[in-house]
């Protein structure tokens, strides 16, 4: 079996990633493809990093779309196939006229919520303005959803199931930058790639505000590397390109920043 304890020794989300590891045991005994519910971006990582050094099972992970943050894991021994298209998921759209009663994520996510579902049921929601939102969600409640969710905030709704394929996904928005750094400290790259004062930024990993790979980081004096995804709460992401050190032995340092 697996070395449960040595691999929760090593994770924050440790109640999340034992479920994952119990489904991962049965995968193991009964030779099947297990499926998780979905799983936030924090616990992805975690479960990312620790089933790579594991030789007995493998995973897929799949969300819907290419950029979804919320996924379901299906895990394998390796001799078993798995692929991204025996993830059972369903698509909804849920029409309205928002025009005039704008709802946002929360809102939506509130309504579905309020029918009786579980966060761990619904993957990622799709705004669309005054038309509505498109969710993801397991198959089990998409036919259920589709009675019960009829109303967002004031606004009468007609929720029905949609392929995959016709999610309006947006491109996120992206801007290239470089920039000359004395160190890789956090503090330091964070503050040029989110356009605020480096005191400002500082005060923003202390309070929590701040993850690294959908890690929490409260020290400011946290070293980034190549391919490190910073997320600032409201301010969208950052990714850590290429680094290079100068002449002058300073770090040159390639920024993608999503928002």
């Amino acid at each position: 079996m697996l070395p449960r304890d040595e691999l929760l020794k090593r994770v924050e989300n440790k109640e999340d990633i034992a479920r994952v590891i119990d489904k991962a045991e049965k995968a193991i005994k009964t030779w099947e493809l297990v499926m998780t519910d979905f799983l936030s971006p924090p616990v992805l990582a975690e479960v990312n990093e620790i089933f790579a050094s594991l030789t007995e099972v493998k995973i897929v992970c799949w969300g819907g779309y290419p950029q979804a943050e919320r996924q379901r894991v299906g895990i394998h021994r390796e001799e078993v196939y798995g692929d991204v298209t025996e993830i059972p998921l369903m698509a909804l759209d849920v029409a309205g006229n928002f025009l005039f009663d704008t709802a946002t994520h929360r809102d939506f996510l509130g309504a579905i919520l309020g029918t009786g579902i579980v966060r761990d049921k619904i993957g990622d929601i799709i705004v669309l303005g005054e038309r509505g939102a498109q969710v993801i969600v397991t198959p089990e409640i998409g036919e259920f959803l589709e009675t019960a969710l009829t109303q967002v905030r004031s606004v009468p709704v007609k929720t029905s199931k949609i392929d995959l394929s016709d999610l309006k996904i947006r491109p996120p928005k992206k801007k290239e930058m470089t920039t000359v750094e004395a160190s890789l400290r956090l503090d330091a790259i964070a503050s040029f790639g989110f356009g605020i004062s480096r005191s400002k930024m500082a005060d923003a990993i202390n309070n929590g505000d701040v993850r690294v790979n959908w890690k929490e980081i409260t020290q400011p004096s946290y070293n980034v590397k190549d391919g490190d995804l910073v997320s600032f709460r409201g301010k969208g992401r950052l990714e850590i390109g290429a680094i290079a050190l100068t002449k002058k032995e300073r770090y040159r340092i390639n920024l993608t920043r999503f928002v």
